[in-house]
């Protein structure tokens, strides 16, 4: 499972500050459901990348759990699809420039910069054209290439795997937010229990973006794995967010009567 974020921006080392991670030095950290590094293929003053690689163990992560059919501990996905492992792994390998914090370089964590992130395998329930409908309104130009499910049975068909890429000119933190939130969205199966501190989570990272995002029901609905009292309380809460915008482009006096009525209605 890999993550390669890049930028252009110059001097492109200074990457390295913002991930508060050693161009020079590839570094391991061990995680619940397996291990995940962080190293730098390419480092140069104008072009620089920095890759996260997970090391999932597909048997120990199930082993005393019901599994969903009787191989499941041994042939699945997840050692090399993006999902909510990647997202963990970028909330506690990647957390300070998650959070938008770099001591060294503070000014340059609040700039937005030209950043692309590559995902070599990502699950999307949905295909190319929701890929879309979720990157493109945030600003993000993508190219996605779909995988065949063998390529020496071609008769087989597409497979629900891309390799996807996405650039814009932004924060790392928004970038990597923005990942955070939507990978396990794409693939819609989650590692570990949606609760309501999930649904907190959500409208934490989704502030100031989610609520006006055209696919905002999709996302909430995924990302909550389809857990409804979670999802209209969500839904209801960035609706809320919203309606404040919507009142500023509506200059035209309200009517009286309309008020009245409205007025009782939750």
């Amino acid at each position: 499972m890999l993550l390669t974020i890049t930028t252009t921006h110059q001097p492109a080392s200074d990457l390295g500050y913002l991930l508060h991670k050693h161009p020079d030095r590839c570094q391991s950290f061990d995680l619940s459901f397996g291990k995940a590094r962080v190293f730098y293929p390419e480092v140069g003053a104008e072009r620089c990348s920095a890759c996260l690689l997970l090391d999932v163990d597909p048997v120990g992560m199930v082993r005393g759990r019901n599994a969903s059919f009787a191989l499941a501990q041994y042939v699945n996905d997840r050692p090399y699809a993006a999902s909510s492992f990647m997202s963990v792994a970028i909330s506690q390998v990647l957390g300070t420039a998650l959070q938008g914090r770099c001591k060294d370089r503070p000014e340059l964590a609040a700039t937005p910069i030209p950043l692309s992130a590559r995902i070599d395998v990502l699950p999307v329930r949905g295909g190319e054209r929701f890929l879309r409908s979720v990157f493109e309104p945030l600003g993000y130009a993508v190219e996605a290439t779909r995988y065949p499910l063998d390529e020496r049975f071609p008769e087989w068909g597409e497979s629900p795997y891309f390799a996807v890429t996405i650039q814009n000119t932004t924060t790392l933190a928004d970038l990597l937010t923005h990942l955070y939130v939507l990978i396990p969205v794409f693939d819609n199966a989650k590692h570990y229990w949606i609760g309501e501190d999930e649904m907190e989570k959500l409208l934490s990272k989704g502030e100031g973006w989610l609520a006006g995002h055209p696919e905002k029901e999709e996302i909430t609905r995924r990302y909550l794995k389809f857990q409804p009292s979670l999802f209209r309380e969500a839904l209801a809460r960035l609706v809320q967010e919203e309606e404040p915008l919507e009142a500023d482009e509506d200059d035209r006096p309200a009517d009286k009567t309309e008020d009245a009525l409205e007025t009782p209605l939750s």
